[in-house]
């Protein structure tokens, strides 16, 4: 497939650069599998992916990954904040001493009435830096949050609405912008959004919508441990996989994220290397449980989970992914003793669609959101051959990304969901609680959280808030475990493979760290 001008032009920026820029500059051109850059005012849009790109590159969160090695997963490290506790008397207040010394992008201090003023940004409808394109990402990530304050020049408390021991786990998608930036700008987001200004190792030097974004080395980061390696890096959008990836053949571009599985030989002939590593991430289907859905049958999810040639898929995308048994890996603490067994049985599938009362001449139709073009859809098409061998007849409503996620986090009983029964939204899986709790408690039905579905066990919603009630590590592991293990018995999902989030990078790429995890940190890319 032929590159768009636009990408073409886009892949060539560094290029036009003074030649004596281009001498001295240590410059990635990046392409990314996306229509549009995410949102650059301080929460990404367009998905979990879209940190790596315009969040922790211009951003820091209160708590973050350890995403600088590779060989293991990493842990919850102090960002922003230096220390958290929770109170001995009051197990739903929080105390976060915040770093001393951190100033934003313009120069203006990090400090507490930053911390307040971005949590009113999201939290609060009547302040006048309310935004509801940044609220709309990043609260049904808090749901634990009901209250903040200042209690000092460098420290806030958060109350929850209950005890909840992994609440920790939550702020690590809250990035903090800064107030005077956005005074500056005339207290306009949209204007932020070309002049960003945050914490993180990068500042944004140029946003062309739809097209590029160009970070440039901020010389004054706080965290020598990620200070950059790299001058400058364009983001590209190069939304479709066979140009994504003949742009790294030809030079265009220096790395890319998702490389076409039907192109990796090619890509390696021409000298890149492929990088991956195990990633806490699931592709799988959604259903509603909402009543009239045709997902409500316990035979019938089963049946759809029984229909799937995973070892099939995984050869459709040459090795990239593994097979998912529910939603982690079975190496996981928190996959447990499930009864149900996840495997590739078409005939316990078809006895158990014939048992729903479906067969071949009267099949069991759905209807399912998926993302439009690209190796998603495909792998969805080849699921659909599979399905209707079990009798499970499933057309696609196919949209872009941004439209799936709103619909994601609106829920199953969503007008706007109201003729689809399920959603296919890969999820990140990298703590309990967002392995666990978002997906299967009660209380977290959308739009709360994103129970999509509105599953509900009066069990799992036990274990969750004896969950949320302990904070001893092994045993938050042993109760996540037994929640998930319900979750699969019940079959809340229909779970298809986990992602090994292939990189492809040029020769020019001497370094580069996949830390496992969804989020990756590109202040670590030598050249």
């Amino acid at each position: 497939m032929k590159l768009s001008r636009r990408t073409l032009i886009a892949g060539t920026t560094a290029l036009a650069l003074p030649r004596v820029a281009w001498a001295q500059e240590k410059i990635v051109r990046y392409g990314i599998p996306m229509t549009d850059i995410p949102l650059t005012t301080g929460q990404p849009d367009r998905g979990a992916n879209a940190y790596q790109y315009t969040g922790l590159t211009i951003y820091d969160p209160l708590i973050a990954w350890e995403l600088d090695v590779s060989d293991r997963p990493g842990k919850m490290i102090p960002g922003l904040a230096t220390e958290w506790k929770v109170s001995d008397a009051d197990k739903t207040l929080w105390t976060f001493k915040l770093r001393e010394g951190v100033k934003f992008h313009d120069g203006s201090p990090f400090d507490a009435d930053a911390v307040i003023w971005n949590f009113e940004k999201i939290f609060n409808k009547e302040a006048a830096q309310f935004d509801q394109r940044q609220a709309a990402q990043v609260r049904p990530r808090l749901p634990s949050m009901v209250g903040y304050r200042k209690t000092g020049p460098m420290e806030v408390e958060i109350k929850t609405k209950s005890v909840d021991s992994l609440f920790p786990y939550q702020l690590l998608w809250f990035l903090v912008s800064s107030p005077a930036q956005w005074e500056k700008v005339g207290k306009d987001w949209s204007k932020f959004a070309s002049a960003p200004s945050g914490t993180g190792p990068f500042k944004l030097a140029r946003l062309v919508p739809r097209e590029r974004a160009e970070l440039v080395k901020n010389e004054g980061y706080w965290n020598p441990r990620r200070m950059p390696k790299v001058d400058r890096i364009v983001l590209i959008c190069a939304p479709e996989d066979s140009g994504r990836s003949a742009a790294l053949i030809s030079g265009a571009f220096d790395m890319i994220d998702a490389p076409g599985p039907d192109i990796i030989d090619r890509l390696k002939q021409s000298g890149a290397r492929i990088s991956t590593n195990v990633t806490p991430h699931v592709f799988n289907y959604h259903p509603s449980l909402v009543e009239g859905s045709p997902w409500t049958d316990i035979r019938v999810r089963k049946a759809a989970n029984l229909a799937i040639d995973r070892d099939a898929i995984v050869r459709l995308l040459n090795g990239l992914v593994q097979p998912a048994y529910g939603e982690v890996d079975r190496t996981s603490p928190w996959f447990g003793k499930p009864t149900f067994e996840i495997k590739y049985a078409p005939d316990a599938a078809r006895q158990l669609m014939a048992e729903a009362g479906y067969g071949k001449a009267n099949p069991m139709k759905a209807r399912i959101t998926i993302q439009a073009g690209g190796t998603n859809q495909m792998v969805n098409e080849a699921i659909q051959e599979m399905m209707k061998e079990s009798f499970i007849a499933i057309d696609f409503k196919p949209v872009e990304l941004e439209a799936l996620m709103t619909g994601w986090r609106s829920g199953a009983k969503a007008e706007m969901n109201r003729d689809v029964s399920a959603t296919n939204v890969t999820h990140v899986t990298s703590d309990p609680f967002y392995a666990v709790n978002r997906f299967f408690a009660s209380d977290q039905v959308a739009p709360v959280g994103v129970n999509w579905s509105s599953y509900k066990n009066a069990d799992v919603d036990r274990l969750v808030v004896e969950l949320q009630n302990t904070f001893d590590p092994a045993k938050q592991d042993a109760l996540a475990a037994q929640i998930h293990a319900k979750a699969v018995d019940d079959a809340v999902m229909i779970w298809v493979y986990h992602d090994r989030t292939p990189r492809a990078l040029s020769s020019r790429i001497k370094s580069y760290t996949q830390a496992q995890s969804w989020f990756q940190d590109l202040a670590l890319v030598a050249m």
